[in-house]
């Protein structure tokens, strides 16, 4: 069974910087895709970014490009996504999700583990 727990949420004020991890246990990390989702209250899950299992492959969602990056360590099972010039906007719970595939993929239905979710509060 795959676990995926992520970690590195909190209150930050507008301008700053988190970074989020994700661990993962019961696959090999490497042949899985991994991604960032975040849900805001009353909205849907949005993608956030996504990575390759080699890592050579990134994705990000328009609202995060050039602020946000994905990175992962094979060696270590984790994900990691450093978030700078956070935003109020960027308020939401992020979620951790990792694919049985290798390929890259921005498409929530695509992932099969899901993570318990981290919130990230961003003040004006």
């Amino acid at each position: 069974q795959v676990q995926l727990v992520e970690s590195g949420g909190g209150l930050v004020q507008a301008g700053g910087s988190l970074r989020l991890s994700c661990a993962a246990s019961g696959r090999t990390f490497s042949n899985s895709a991994m991604g960032w989702f975040r849900q805001a209250p009353g909205k849907d899950r949005e993608f956030v970014s996504c990575i390759s299992g080699s890592g050579s492959v990134t994705r990000y969602g328009d609202s995060v490009k050039g602020r946000f990056t994905i990175s992962r360590d094979n060696a270590k099972n984790t994900v990691y996504l450093q978030m700078n010039s956070l935003k109020p906007d960027d308020t939401a719970v992020y979620y951790c999700a990792g694919r049985r595939y290798t390929g890259a993929s921005e498409y929530v239905r695509l992932y099969d583990d899901w993570g318990q979710g981290t919130q990230v509060t961003v003040s004006s």
